[in-house]
């Protein structure tokens, strides 16, 4: 019994570093771009990323908040700040709804 719960905690725990390891490659997709660093950048359902060029976030003087809100898509930033991407939303974290009107 005992052997089966020692399994199930490290598998556990073996999911969530990679979750948090995915987290991190998305994070660092959503840097580059949000910055526009020259690079291909792929993220796909399931934590599959693949960023050529780029650059890690700069977590100094404090850590880089933005994410990507969409399970799948690619970018291209090209030298002088050119970008071809399939993701048009927003890197803020408190993303609110854009329901095309404002309310005064």
């Amino acid at each position: 019994m005992s052997f089966v719960t020692k399994l199930w905690l490290s598998s556990k725990s073996a999911i969530a570093s990679s979750s948090s390891n995915a987290q991190e490659k998305m994070r660092a997709i959503a840097y580059s771009m949000d910055l526009l660093i020259p690079g291909l950048y792929i993220w796909l359902p399931r934590g599959f990323t693949l960023r050529i060029g780029g650059s890690l976030p700069d977590d100094e003087p404090y850590k880089y908040p933005g994410m990507i809100h969409s399970s799948a898509g690619f970018g291209l930033v090209l030298p002088g700040y050119k970008i071809l991407t399939t993701y048009q939303g927003s890197y803020d974290p408190k993303q609110t709804p854009d329901i095309g009107f404002t309310k005064l």
